[in-house]
């Protein structure tokens, strides 16, 4: 279980993060929507210990992640919303050596590679250069980086952006999946995609998670006014 309790984080002097707190359970996926500068990008960043908060903390199974942020970052799989990858190498090569760098045996490779792969079905590129791949394609890639070691904690920053509607559902569908062996936290913009797969939004507001609202039962046009009112001063239960 990933505990976040009493965030704070400031850029300059200027609160960014004040009082973020919420717990996510193995098999959730928990979407975070906010307007932009709402501080989504910094949130998933300290969960990711790529950023230490002013205060607060995270705790992995009720260990903090910044105490053991080696060990910690070996159970995430961390997607940011601007990725790099060797656009030289083919799939094959990039993602053999991706899970090198996570420290990944040399014997245990080839079924992480397969995992990930099947669970991105992307099976049919891994001859194929990476500078080939369209946009959307190449965050395919990007996100079975993320899903090689079969992360306890999956953190997906934007993870939609540039995805055409065909390629936004089939990346839905492996969020789903990937939940079976994951607990997943999701930033975003569109409310009616999100809504197809995620258990609960986070609406982050003021600094802080200003409302939680679960999916089940509702339709993504209710949840899109749900999410609206609480981003805009109509609150939500």
């Amino acid at each position: 279980m990933l505990e976040v309790r009493n965030i704070a984080f400031s850029y300059g002097g200027t609160p960014v993060l004040k009082d973020v707190s919420f717990v996510v359970s193995p098999g959730e996926v928990v979407s975070i929507v906010g307007a932009n500068g709402a501080g989504k990008t910094t949130l998933l960043r300290i969960l990711a210990t790529l950023a230490v908060p002013d205060s607060g903390l995270v705790l992995d199974d009720g260990v903090s992640a910044f105490e053991r942020p080696l060990g910690y970052r070996r159970q995430i799989g961390y997607l940011p919303e601007k990725v790099s990858l060797y656009e030289d190498m083919t799939v094959k090569e990039y993602l053999v050596y991706r899970a090198g760098l996570k420290g990944e045996p040399p014997k245990r490779v080839r079924r992480r590679l397969s995992g990930a792969v099947e669970t991105c079905r992307i099976s049919g590129l891994m001859r194929e250069p990476i500078f080939r791949l369209s946009a959307g394609l190449k965050r395919r890639v990007a996100l079975a980086d993320a899903l090689l070691l079969r992360p306890r904690i999956l953190l997906l920053d934007d993870f939609l952006s540039g995805l055409d509607r065909e390629m936004r559902a089939a990346t839905g569908a492996v969020l789903s999946e990937a939940a079976s062996f994951s607990s997943v936290i999701a930033t975003g913009h569109d409310v009616g995609d999100f809504a197809e797969w995620t258990t609960r939004f986070l609406v982050l507001s003021g600094g802080t998670v200003s409302a939680t609202i679960p999916t089940s039962g509702a339709d993504p046009a209710e949840l899109r006014d749900r999410v609206d009112a609480a981003l805009f001063g109509g609150g939500a239960q």
